[in-house]
């Protein structure tokens, strides 16, 4: 029914606009920024939570085999680099700024893809969209007046593992394995590499002397955030099973807008006119790459 969509759509919406503003908040306001603990905690939990999930019968998954598990490693990778360069990037650019960086991924999938599949007819509407998008990346950090060389390096990273896992989760996946069972792979072999990478970044002993280690804010902050990502992968797993991916595009694009909307509010920013005109053009420019996949489908 069509009132179960929109049930479907904003209880995903709300998880991912909550589960942002508590990452920017730990990340930003706390300054907790030692990612491999924070994201090895959320992996941590995130697989404690769907492992327990699956044997209790909440969720489906299947028992993943050996082989299935290594031929997923590279997406794993991946999904690795997306959260870490993704943690360090929050931390130092504004949920408007990350999200418009964000969208460049698509060109990356773009690129992979043309050079994949050398057969792929050319959309006008799309690739005008892309354009739109990588112009506003690049002028973006002319007009930012926070600009943060470091932040939009980790930007740079962010989206590239994005736009490559993207390619990766849609060409790539094994046939035996569902989107439950590739996350419960990402987690493991997240919290596998995180908590071997802690020491040698400097992220433990950092961890050690933070100075709101025994606040109930800081514990509350973490806490959240690890639920909120697993909560957000079961509202993510549902709208995509029940809907098409355009479908699902649709909502990501609304939450986006809803979450770069409601940081003022919560955060403080200092944006200009023409980084609002960044922001704004690659967010009209992703509504338009939406419209165009739900265009060639129809």
């Amino acid at each position: 029914m069509q009132w179960r969509r929109h049930i479907t759509g904003l209880a995903f919406s709300f998880v991912f606009v909550v589960s942002y503003f508590t990452n920017k908040f730990v990340l930003s306001v706390l300054k907790f920024t030692y990612p491999t603990l924070f994201q090895g905690w959320q992996t941590f939990i995130g697989a404690v939570l769907l492992l327990l999930s699956g044997k209790l019968g909440w969720v489906e998954m299947s028992r993943i085999t050996r082989s299935a598990a290594l031929s997923w490693l590279p997406g794993s990778l991946l999904f690795v680099g997306n959260i870490y360069a993704g943690s360090r990037a929050l931390s130092r650019t504004d949920i408007p700024f990350f999200f418009t960086l964000q969208n460049s991924s698509h060109v990356v999938s773009y690129i992979i893809l043309k050079v994949v599949q050398r057969e792929q007819k050319a959309q006008w509407l799309k690739f005008i969209s892309l354009c739109l998008m990588l112009l506003s990346a690049i002028n973006l950090p002319f007009y930012d007046p926070q600009f943060d060389h470091t932040g939009y390096l980790w930007a740079v990273g962010h989206l590239f593992c994005v736009g490559a896992y993207r390619v990766f989760q849609v060409r790539y996946k094994p046939s035996n394995l569902s989107d439950l069972e590739q996350q419960c792979i990402n987690y493991l072999f997240s919290v596998l590499l995180l908590a071997i990478a802690a020491h040698p970044t400097g992220d433990l002993m950092g961890a050690l002397e933070f100075p709101s280690l025994q606040s109930h804010t800081f514990h509350c902050g973490c806490c959240a955030s690890a639920l909120l990502g697993f909560l957000l992968l079961l509202a993510t797993v549902k709208l995509k099973s029940g809907f098409s991916l355009e479908h699902l595009e649709a909502w990501i694009f609304l939450s986006k807008v809803t979450a770069m909307s409601l940081s003022p509010f919560i955060f403080y920013m200092d944006i200009n006119a023409p980084a609002l005109v960044c922001v704004v053009v690659s967010h009209a420019a992703e509504a338009l790459l939406v419209y165009s996949e739900r265009e060639s489908q129809s």
